[in-house]
């Protein structure tokens, strides 16, 4: 037999000709990188990091403690020395022996590990471990720091995480064994994979990096999410009102209108019909309004929150009642759409005006004096280039919003898809819940300011009032009927803070609740999946500690606790109304125009 007989010669010449082809497409890829990040716009610097100060103060706060209590500070060095020489020696040892293993005890469980060559191979196990040893020392440094003010200390732990997160041998190609083993099976093919989805996420953003998540091609509004039937029946410069058909022959008199967060698209709560809340109520025999919001581009830019009250809560309310010939409606507020209709209740009370029956608050934030985990991005530094970000461009794009949240989470947010996607070569996932995540929404450059400063940052609306059409408005002027539910894992609107809020309201009549879960699924909980239970408690006089530890816990979703509520506050059956009248013919079929406008990069 000749040597070009030979099976493993084939292998190779095979392996070659594969090879050569995916380095020509990369060389061709790369021309089309170079080309995407020369047309990047860009934004403001102080909206990638924190001011270079807070590092100043960070060090000069740990020679301080050197220099006050030196043994600590030598205790933390030759903790962090000892462990790494010690690491290194195990790891010379298990060579000397001859065999390639890993320690007996291959270092603690990370979910980003999972790969059993992490343990069991010794160059990643020593990668590993020497990678956690270097993120404790660098926590315990910070932790330790005692000379700092609270809220630079939480920038700087959220800061320092961000670096630990970052530099996780997972996220990097030489010190991956998954991204390594996918490249050799499929002879770098996984890696072009990875480079055309990259230059397609940065393509998709003018340049600015911002990891797909889904695979958008797999969804499509009004055909396989959305889908509940209705209509548009009205539409302005701010919104669409979008009146749904009715479920049952008979509907309770008084309509519910929800207003969803113009961060986000509303269809979080129409995903699919197991899980779309806009579909369950309906079949619960009510009529439902739900605003669908403009996604503004620049010459919204002089927009602000009296906008979106005006011509958008104030504005649906009246057509609404309009349309079904009521005094009064039922009134939802998601996330900022409750906060802001609680803006919206203060200013009906100044105004005498009583068309909002009751209140329901699906984790709405209305006192900010606790910032939690956005400390860092609510401080002058990351604000002022929000400020100069809008000034520049006349809104602010979504994807600084969308990295925001996401880096509160950026291992399951950014670093692990990224990595499938661009190390492994994947396709992102068909995921509904991920598809909305990233079809974000523009915010107004005057509204962006006046949330931030006026409400974020100032508190004004706890404190001495937010003014607003000539009134001072305070969260004490909120004296309606209303129920809030939040969420305990919330890292947005964490539940004790929206707590806090609600106690300060002038209703005589409050319920809360505290859904299990996170700002998403503790609110899109349907009962059929009987998966997250909530806590109830009456006495709302408690501290937030105190509430939780005298709280009943019940199984299943809120939902149907927040039916019963509702229905008391309805009234009798009427026969059901199907979408618009005379005066409000129908427009469009929902889920309407606005929502399906994707935001500018």
């Amino acid at each position: 037999m000749t040597t070009t007989d030979d099976p493993a010669n084939k292998i190779s010449s095979e392996h070659f000709e594969q090879l050569t082809e995916n380095l020509k497409k990369v060389e061709k890829l790369s021309k089309r990188l170079i080309e995407v990040v020369s047309r990047k716009g860009g934004h403001h610097p102080a909206l990638d990091g924190p001011n270079h100060e807070l590092y100043a103060k960070a060090a000069t706060a740990y020679w301080a403690e050197a220099i006050q209590n030196p043994a600590k500070i030598i205790e933390h060095q030759i903790d962090y020395w000892s462990k790494s020489v010690l690491h290194f020696v195990e790891a010379q040892q298990a060579l000397a022996k001859g065999k390639l293993q890993a320690p007996e005890d291959p270092g603690p469980k990370d979910r980003r590990f999972t790969n059993p060559l992490w343990d069991n191979h010794p160059y990643f196990n020593f990668i590993k471990q020497q990678y956690l040893i270097n993120a404790g020392a660098l926590e315990e440094a910070v932790s330790h720091l005692t000379d700092l003010d609270p809220k630079e200390r939480r920038k700087l732990t959220y800061f320092t995480r961000q670096i630990i997160d970052m530099m996780s041998p997972t996220n990097f190609l030489a010190t991956n064994p998954d991204a390594l083993e996918r490249a050799v099976e499929t002879d770098g093919e996984s890696l072009v994979k990875g480079l055309e989805n990259l230059i397609s996420d940065l393509e998709a953003n003018n340049g600015e990096l911002v990891v797909r998540l889904a695979d958008e091609k797999a969804f499509e509004l009004g055909g396989n999410i959305a889908t509940t039937p209705g209509k548009v029946v009205y539409r302005n410069r701010m919104m669409e009102l979008i009146q749904y058909e009715p479920a049952t022959e008979k509907v309770y008199e008084t309509p519910i209108v929800l207003f969803p967060p113009w961060i986000n698209k509303y269809y979080i709560l129409d995903l699919k019909a197991q899980n779309s809340l806009i579909k369950w109520v309906t079949e619960q025999g009510y009529t439902l309004f739900v605003v669908s919001w403009v996604n503004p581009d620049a010459t919204y830019e002089d927009v602000g929150l009296a906008d979106y009250v005006e011509d958008g809560f104030l504005t649906a309310i009246r057509e609404v009642k309009d349309i079904t010939g009521v005094k009064q409606v039922n009134a939802v507020g998601y996330c900022i759409a409750g906060t802001t209709l609680s803006l919206t209740l203060s200013l009906l009370k100044k105004r005498g005006d009583k068309s909002i029956k009751s209140a329901t608050f699906f984790t709405a934030l209305t006192d900010f004096s606790d910032q939690g985990e956005f400390t860092p991005f609510l401080q002058d530094d990351f604000i002022d280039g929000i400020e100069s970000e809008v000034e520049d461009k006349g809104y602010l794009p979504s994807y600084i919003m969308a990295r925001t949240f996401s880096y509160l989470r950026s291992n399951d947010l950014v670093y692990t898809p990224a990595i499938r996607s661009y190390m492994m070569g994947e396709t992102p996932p068909a995921f509904d819940l991920l598809y909305w995540n990233g079809d974000g929404a523009n915010l107004p450059a005057r509204m962006a300011m006046e949330y931030l400063r006026g409400l974020c940052q100032r508190n004004e609306f706890t404190q001495d009032g937010f003014e607003l059409f000539g009134e001072t408005l305070h969260v004490r002027d909120v004296d309606v009927p209303l129920m809030s539910i939040t969420c305990e894992t919330d890292h947005i609107a964490a539940w004790k803070d929206c707590y806090r809020g609600v106690q300060m309201m002038g209703s005589k009549n409050k319920t809360f609740i505290v859904s299990e879960s996170g700002h998403i699924a503790g609110i899109v909980n349907p009962p059929s999946k009987g998966k997250y239970g909530h806590y109830t408690n009456d006495d709302l006089s408690l501290s937030a500690d105190e509430w939780m530890a005298g709280a009943t816990y019940n199984k299943g979703s809120w939902w149907p606790l927040w039916e019963d509520w509702l229905r008391r506050r309805s009234g009798k059956k009427v026969d059901a109304r199907t979408p618009g009248d005379s005066t409000h013919p129908v427009l469009a079929d929902a889920p309407g125009t606005y929502v399906v406008a994707k935001a500018n990069g």
